[in-house]
């Protein structure tokens, strides 16, 4: 299995072109951070988790010439925004693009792209097969997916453990019933959005606490705000078996 973080970053905080800080000032390419989403390919098939408003830029950088589904972890605009450019893969794979979510989810992506769902379709829109998914596990191409539900202050959302891989992001508390989906992960995902504490995602003192939790062999830490400071400050504090994600990042799970 290879995992790449398409993106790291999240809308929360200052917009950086109005943002003078050494964070948006910074050189450093770790410090640069698109959305957050993930690409996972696994026994030939090729998923993306999350199409936020940076989705075809992200695909373009890592030049993904097949993608076989989408998942959708909630309906928030940096984690759906993009996915009108899954048009090019109807184009190339000249088949409907699957995309997983839960009912609510596909609601929402039907009230915001209303012209994919149209009775006359203007060519050229983007074609789509909604596959509703409930707290219960699926298969993508006989992939095993296992949603892993999480709350967004008062928002289900959905994390997915596919293997020994778990991604979760715009969680801030999780149900006991919930972790035992997690543990056993080699790898694990968090969202951890700064150092202060917020009311919907986890901050980094609850990150490092949920990972000390879990015990997986590598935790990556996601959905970073630039107020969370420099990539390799914060990293050099970090126990040895958490690091800050960056996007572009690759990993291969046996």
């Amino acid at each position: 299995m290879i995992i790449k973080f398409l993106g790291t970053g999240t809308s929360q905080g200052v917009p950086v072109i109005a943002c003078d800080c050494d964070v948006c000032r910074s050189v450093d390419f770790k410090d640069k951070r698109l959305r957050s989403a993930i690409h996972i390919e696994t026994d030939g098939t090729s998923i993306v988790v999350d199409t936020g408003p940076d989705f075809r830029q992200q695909m373009l950088r890592e030049r993904i010439k097949k993608l076989d589904a989408v998942l959708f972890t909630h309906a928030h605009k940096d984690h759906t925004a993009g996915m009108d450019d899954i048009r090019s893969f109807n184009f190339k794979q000249k088949k409907d693009m699957p995309i997983y979510g839960r009912k609510s989810v596909l609601e929402q992506v039907k009230s915001e792209f209303p012209y994919v769902f149209a009775e006359d379709k203007y060519p050229g829109v983007p074609q789509i097969d909604p596959i509703e998914i409930k707290n219960k596990p699926f298969h993508v191409n006989g992939v095993r997916v296992i949603p892993v539900e999480v709350m967004h202050h008062q928002l289900p959302v959905f994390g997915f453990r596919v293997g020994d891989f778990t991604y979760i992001t715009d969680a801030k508390s999780i149900a006991p019933e919930e972790k035992e989906k997690i543990k056993g992960s080699k790898v694990i995902v968090l969202n951890a959005l700064r150092k202060e504490w917020h009311i919907s995602h986890l901050n980094l003192e609850e990150a490092i606490a949920l990972a000390e939790e879990l015990k997986a062999e590598k935790t990556y830490l996601t959905h970073i705000s630039h107020l969370m400071g420099k990539h390799r400050l914060v990293n050099s504090e970090l126990p040895d078996s958490v690091e800050l994600a960056w996007d572009g990042l690759k990993i291969e799970l046996s």
